[in-house]
Protein backbone atom coordinates (compact mmCIF):
# COMPACT_ATOMS: atom_id res chain seq x y z
CA UNK A 1 0.00 0.00 0.00
CA UNK A 2 0.75 3.21 -0.95
CA UNK A 3 1.65 5.94 2.00
CA UNK A 4 -0.78 9.08 0.96
CA UNK A 5 0.80 12.65 0.15
CA UNK A 6 0.36 13.88 3.67
CA UNK A 7 2.92 10.64 4.86
CA UNK A 8 5.05 11.54 2.24
CA UNK A 9 5.37 15.11 3.16
CA UNK A 10 7.13 13.82 6.57
CA UNK A 11 2.94 14.28 8.03
CA UNK A 12 2.89 18.26 7.34
CA UNK A 13 -1.06 18.75 7.47
CA UNK A 14 -1.67 21.24 4.64
CA UNK A 15 -4.90 22.15 6.09
CA UNK A 16 -8.08 21.86 6.53
CA UNK A 17 -10.62 20.42 3.87
CA UNK A 18 -11.01 23.06 0.48
CA UNK A 19 -8.45 25.60 2.16
CA UNK A 20 -5.70 27.15 -0.34
CA UNK A 21 -3.18 24.55 -0.61
CA UNK A 22 -4.65 21.30 0.56
CA UNK A 23 -4.63 18.26 -1.55
CA UNK A 24 -7.69 18.22 -4.12
CA UNK A 25 -10.95 16.53 -3.85
CA UNK A 26 -12.00 13.33 -5.60
CA UNK A 27 -14.53 11.43 -5.40
CA UNK A 28 -17.28 13.38 -3.50
CA UNK A 29 -20.29 14.18 -5.54
CA UNK A 30 -22.41 16.78 -3.84
CA UNK A 31 -26.21 17.75 -5.13
CA UNK A 32 -28.19 20.41 -5.01
CA UNK A 33 -32.30 21.29 -5.69
CA UNK A 34 -33.43 24.93 -6.54
CA UNK A 35 -35.77 26.49 -3.68
CA UNK A 36 -38.22 26.70 -5.75
CA UNK A 37 -38.53 22.39 -6.72
CA UNK A 38 -38.47 21.88 -2.89
CA UNK A 39 -41.64 20.64 -0.61
CA UNK A 40 -40.57 21.66 3.28
CA UNK A 41 -43.98 20.30 4.11
CA UNK A 42 -44.10 16.69 2.29
CA UNK A 43 -45.69 14.49 4.73
CA UNK A 44 -45.95 17.11 7.81
CA UNK A 45 -49.96 16.22 8.44
CA UNK A 46 -49.19 12.48 7.83
CA UNK A 47 -46.60 12.31 10.40
CA UNK A 48 -48.06 14.94 12.51
CA UNK A 49 -50.89 12.23 13.32
CA UNK A 50 -48.91 9.32 13.87
CA UNK A 51 -45.88 11.03 16.05
CA UNK A 52 -49.07 12.71 18.13
CA UNK A 53 -50.73 9.59 18.60
CA UNK A 54 -47.48 7.33 19.38
CA UNK A 55 -46.04 9.89 22.01
CA UNK A 56 -49.33 10.50 23.75
CA UNK A 57 -49.03 6.50 23.84
CA UNK A 58 -46.47 7.10 25.40
CA UNK A 59 -46.78 9.50 27.84
CA UNK A 60 -50.29 9.36 28.99
CA UNK A 61 -49.74 8.25 32.46
CA UNK A 62 -47.59 10.97 33.55
CA UNK A 63 -50.20 13.40 32.88
CA UNK A 64 -53.81 11.56 32.96
CA UNK A 65 -52.86 10.18 36.85
CA UNK A 66 -52.16 13.75 38.27
CA UNK A 67 -55.57 15.17 36.09
CA UNK A 68 -57.83 12.80 37.13
CA UNK A 69 -56.82 13.75 41.06
CA UNK A 70 -56.92 17.16 40.15
CA UNK A 71 -60.55 17.32 38.52
CA UNK A 72 -61.85 14.97 41.48
CA UNK A 73 -60.52 17.36 43.93
CA UNK A 74 -62.40 20.29 42.07
CA UNK A 75 -65.58 18.09 42.17
CA UNK A 76 -64.69 17.40 45.79
CA UNK A 77 -64.30 21.05 46.36
CA UNK A 78 -67.33 22.41 44.20
CA UNK A 79 -69.70 19.67 45.85
CA UNK A 80 -68.58 20.99 49.19
CA UNK A 81 -69.02 24.87 48.25
CA UNK A 82 -72.21 23.88 47.17
CA UNK A 83 -73.20 22.44 50.28
CA UNK A 84 -72.02 24.79 52.37
CA UNK A 85 -73.53 27.64 50.87
CA UNK A 86 -76.87 25.67 50.74
CA UNK A 87 -79.67 26.41 53.68
CA UNK A 88 -78.94 22.65 54.55
CA UNK A 89 -75.09 23.35 54.90
CA UNK A 90 -75.79 26.79 56.60
CA UNK A 91 -78.19 25.31 59.25
CA UNK A 92 -75.74 22.35 59.71
CA UNK A 93 -72.18 24.90 60.42
CA UNK A 94 -73.75 27.93 61.52
CA UNK A 95 -72.35 28.04 64.66
CA UNK A 96 -68.71 27.08 63.91
CA UNK A 97 -68.48 30.13 61.85
CA UNK A 98 -68.59 32.64 64.67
Amino acid sequence: MRPTQTLRSGGKWLGPWGAFGSMPQKGIVTYGLAQNRQNPLAGTFNAAVFNTFRRTRHQILYWAVPMLIAYEGMQWAIERNEYLNSKQGRAEFADEEE
